[in-house]
């Protein structure tokens, strides 16, 4: 049985982890709306044409956004489904780095430290999505 201070740490860590997901979700997409080369540059690439920023764009802004539209409302809904969503969310973006390592060989800097924090993001919401399904009905993840 999960008692009320244990429920109310649950739901603290729950809405720090959204909230963490959401900044840095909103961050990029804002920063690749204002400027795509400079998402780019964090991965030393030159974007030279029309067509490349506007996928940047596009990708890293507008579908940033989708997904944050599609977080939030899971946020204000159904905790869980959107601790669920975070897991994955954060867990492919994991497992791409870590396909990457796997046929094109070993991350630079950004690389290494981006999958360092996405597999503890992914990690964290599943730990909380655990003690959330645990606690069954008695635990409210308001």
């Amino acid at each position: 049985m999960i008692d009320m201070r244990t429920n109310r740490l649950l739901s603290i860590a729950t809405w720090a982890l959204i909230g963490t997901s959401v900044l840095g979700i909103l961050s990029v997409s804002f920063m690749a709306f204002s400027d795509p080369q400079a998402v780019m540059d964090l991965v030393h690439v030159k974007l030279d044409n029309t067509d490349a920023y506007s996928s940047i764009c596009g990708v890293y802004g507008g579908v940033g956004i989708a997904i944050l539209g599609v977080l939030l409302y899971l946020a204000f809904t159904d905790r869980k489904a959107a601790l669920g969503f975070i897991a994955l969310f954060w867990g492919m973006y994991a497992v791409s780095r870590l396909m990457t390592i796997s046929m094109e060989g070993p991350l630079g800097a950004f690389g290494s430290q981006w999958l360092v924090i996405e597999g503890t993001l992914c990690l964290l919401a599943l730990v909380l999505l655990g003690f959330g399904l645990r606690g069954g009905r008695r635990m409210r993840m308001a």
